[in-house]
């Protein structure tokens, strides 16, 4: 395991970050500019903001990465700011359990902006809509899977790396070692 630089954080961040930009924008813009729509979009930025604290209270204290720079997200230095170490062996339950939480972040601007282009179509409304799907259908997990997940030690019990020596694909998973940190 590696320790991340600030500007790796960053860069981690960005396409969720990009996600919730594009979602709320979404929202806003898909409709009438009234006060209802400024609201729905706040209330989804608030809410993406809100799932990031979330994953960092309930699932990052049985990560490995907990109170280390090896988090690429960050989460794991912040974590310790926000709850106690917990057990790693209970990683993989509280991650299929939490996850939920944060999933409709990927849906309510899609179940917003389609029937908003369905009822008055606009070629900026698409590619708001289309940018959104992109990064967050296919950009934010392709660089997670390949970037994050890639380097993480966990990966082989992780429920988001089904395929990759996970239960699901019958493989046994390793024992997690403790990290070892090295910089660049």
């Amino acid at each position: 395991m590696r320790e991340y630089t600030n500007r790796e954080t960053v860069a981690a961040n960005l396409p969720y970050a990009a996600m919730i930009l594009l979602g709320a924008a979404t929202i806003a813009l898909g409709f009438p500019l009234t006060l209802w729509a400024m609201a729905g979009a706040l209330a989804y930025a608030a809410c993406g903001l809100g799932g990031a604290l979330w994953i960092m209270v309930f699932v990052c204290p049985d990560c490995i990465y907990f109170g280390t720079r090896g988090c690429p997200c960050g989460y794991g230095s912040i974590a310790t700011k926000l709850a106690t170490k917990g057990e790693q062996e209970c990683f993989s339950h509280k991650f299929k359990r939490h996850i939920p939480v944060i999933v409709p972040l990927w849906v309510i601007p899609l179940a917003a902006g389609i029937p908003a282009l369905v009822h008055s179509f606009r070629w900026w409304l698409l590619g708001l809509v289309g940018a959104f799907a992109l990064n967050s259908y296919v950009l934010l997990p392709l660089l997670a899977k390949r970037h994050s997940c890639g380097e993480c030690p966990q990966r082989e019990n992780c429920p988001w790396m089904w395929g990759t020596g996970s239960p699901a694909t019958g493989a046994s998973p390793g024992k997690l070692q403790p990290p070892t940190f090295t910089t660049r």
